[in-house]
């Protein structure tokens, strides 16, 4: 079982659910929303992804 936690940080670099998935792939566990960045549609789009 891996105990290093990844954290990824949402921005708008992420704007396809590919590169979502490359992230999770990379070995992020957690994602934070850079809120600073966008609008409510595309973190909208990020949740449900």
């Amino acid at each position: 079982m891996r105990r290093t936690k990844i954290i990824a940080t949402l921005g708008p670099a992420i704007d396809t659910q590919e590169k979502l998935h490359e992230l999770v792939e990379a070995g992020a566990n957690l994602f934070r929303i850079n809120a600073a960045h966008g609008d409510w549609e595309t973190r909208r789009q990020w949740i449900e992804w």
